[in-house]
């Protein structure tokens, strides 16, 4: 047996197995989509994670999981007659191919450049025949915010709206956090906030221009500030201090005290 039969035994096995618990357990018996949705994004987040620091092996089990959320939504179409496995696979494997002419089809494509070009005009295509009024259609409002804010930015790219380089996003990040200052001088919060949702929708496009994922920026510094945070309450217990009782002073020196421990810009 190749490995393609055995993966295909797994696979119609796992298929089996979600529908057994659908029809057996108490719990999968009560579940919607909509209830399995927050299970779907952090089955998601998790895979993200074994990604960045997780073995193989973790890997390799939060795909699983990963893939059991989606099989389990797939039950539910089979469910309610809206679709079943075979037309989810058909149409993944027929989007893929659609997707890829210049290995199923006769266009060119010699880079990975050319090939998410001719990517992006197949989905514009695809975007279009499905009756999309606007080049942002299809960018999800349930996506998080800095991702959509990326994608969005992306689209109208395309379309030929966008800065035109990263000293242009700043200028327009200090323009609005500009706006922000005048707005808490009138005391007026509201207007406050909606500027500095107009400097964040800016500044999450801006590691594009440096090549670079706005999600990925972030959860690196993310991950810097986890660092610094804890050699700071680390440095604070070894001298029996509070956190909570120092001054901003004491803070800032401790805070520059775990940066230089933790060697990070």
């Amino acid at each position: 047996m190749s490995r393609t039969d055995q993966a295909a035994d797994e696979f119609v096995r796992l298929a089996q197995i979600v529908r057994e618990l659908r029809e057996r357990c108490p719990w999968d018996r009560q579940q919607t989509a909509q209830s399995l949705s927050k299970h779907l994004i952090e089955e998601a987040y998790e895979t993200l994670d074994a990604i960045d620091h997780g073995s193989p092996e973790e890997l390799a089990d939060e795909l699983g999981d990963l893939m059991v959320q989606v099989m389990f939504h797939t039950v539910l179409g089979e469910e309610q007659h809206t679709f079943d496995l075979e037309n989810v696979t058909r149409r993944a494997a027929d989007k893929l191919t659609r997707r890829h002419p210049h290995v199923y089809g006769d266009v060119k494509a010699d880079s990975a450049e050319q090939v998410v070009k001719n990517w992006e005009q197949l989905k514009r295509s695809e975007r279009l025949k499905a009756g999309a009024a606007s080049a942002l259609d299809g960018v999800g409002r349930a996506l998080p915010a800095l991702l959509r804010a990326e994608k969005l930015g992306v689209r109208a790219r395309a379309e030929g709206l966008d800065w035109p380089d990263i000293h242009s996003v700043i200028a327009k990040v200090r323009e609005e956090l500009t706006e922000v200052e005048q707005a808490l001088s009138r005391d007026d919060s509201e207007a406050a906030a909606a500027e500095l949702g107009d400097a964040l929708l800016a500044l999450a496009n801006a590691p594009r221009f440096l090549r670079h994922s706005a999600e990925e920026t972030l959860r690196r510094a993310c991950d810097k500030f986890v660092a610094r945070f804890t050699e700071v309450e680390k440095i604070a217990a070894s001298r029996e201090l509070k956190l909570s009782e120092l001054t901003p002073e004491q803070l800032d020196q401790l805070w520059n005290e775990a940066k230089a421990m933790t060697g990070k810009e």
